[in-house]
């Protein structure tokens, strides 16, 4: 097995502050993070900076930056109700990805605003564990990667695996060769070798690295096991 799988850390972020004390946690060890935006109406979670977002207003107003940008690329899911209206933001906020998810209403007129961002910042759409390959094809052209979710409750973590990834992940794989596909949500030990075995790229980790009791060495390990 070649050494191509990475390993991203997953942040649900209750407060500016819980986001810098997590980011923390993998400075220096994991190049890219990806943090979850929710709404509150997409999910029932609400998050940063949907809670507390001064610091937001702040970065958009280049008052202030991301918290260790010098170290991580910041990847944004943004789990919202109206991307379009909002995806801007984010860009302008510091993001190297933007994943737009297909079922939230207007998904592909946030991902044409994104293509004004290509390639500074890549794109990506996410699916749910039961979409079909024919879900993913009417997004041609609108993405550089694709992101599968391991769980149907989106904006959780902790959440068992879905094992219906599996088979999307492969029909994927079978049907676009190069294509760049993610797995969000349910990885762990046990079900990161066989995301990998069936075409994934990317195993996005939230519990299972910072419900840890030392999340460096979770990431570690999780990145030896796919890439051992």
């Amino acid at each position: 097995m070649d050494l191509q799988y990475s390993i991203i850390p997953a942040i649900l972020p209750k407060s500016f502050a819980d986001l810098k004390q997590h980011l923390a946690l993998v400075q220096g060890i994991a190049p890219v993070v990806q943090v979850d935006i929710v709404d509150g109406i997409f999910a029932p979670t609400k998050t940063w900076p949907y809670v507390g977002g001064e610091e937001f207003e702040k970065m958009l107003a280049q008052d202030e930056g991301l918290p260790f940008w010098e170290d991580i690329d910041f990847q944004f899911d943004l789990m919202l109700t109206n991307p379009k209206d909002e995806v801007e933001r984010f860009v302008q906020a510091g993001a190297a990805s933007v994943i737009i998810h297909a079922m939230s209403p207007g998904a592909k007129e946030a991902l044409v605003l994104l293509q004004e961002s290509r390639p500074i910042v890549s794109v990506g759409v996410a699916f749910l564990p039961s979409a079909a390959v024919a879900d993913v094809q009417a997004f041609e052209g609108l993405y550089d990667f694709v992101q599968v979710m391991g769980i149907a409750e989106v904006g959780s973590q902790g959440k068992p695996f879905d094992t219906q990834t599996l088979f999307l992940v492969a029909a994927l794989r079978a049907a676009r060769p190069e294509l760049l596909i993610q797995i969000d949500g349910g990885v762990s030990l046990s079900s990161a070798e066989a995301l990998v075995q069936a075409g994934a790229n990317r195993l996005v980790v939230g519990s299972a690295i910072f419900g840890a009791k030392d999340p460096v060495d979770a990431y570690k390990a999780l990145y030896t096991k796919v890439n051992a």
